[in-house]
């Protein structure tokens, strides 16, 4: 599955298009700045993935702060029989970059 831009996600968000949004920052990080996505830190993902189990076939676009994590995370839930699953390419840091 093809990686989001950001600037497809803030379209997204602002029209309310249906898809899950995960962010798998640290608790502090999310508290820092968020973009309203549910928090699911990448350190607890294996043991908090079950919650997303009605949405294997939904959308999933996971974000992280630069793209690394959530790409481990894109990973993981593929790994578990997810099948639309994309990264948020550049995570916060391009977020806040292109939008400030």
């Amino acid at each position: 599955m093809q990686d989001a831009t950001v600037s497809e996600v803030k379209k997204r968000l602002e029209n309310e298009d249906p898809f899950i949004f995960i962010d798998v920052r640290e608790p502090w990080e999310y508290e820092e700045f968020n973009l309203g996505a549910k928090s699911m830190p990448l350190s607890t993902l294996m043991n908090t993935a079950f919650e997303l189990l009605e949405h294997k076939e939904n959308e999933i676009i996971v974000h992280c702060r630069s793209g690394a994590r959530s790409m481990q995370a894109k990973m993981i839930l593929e790994s578990m029989g997810f099948t639309n699953v994309r990264n948020l390419t550049g995570g916060i840091l391009a977020w806040q970059s292109q939008f400030g």
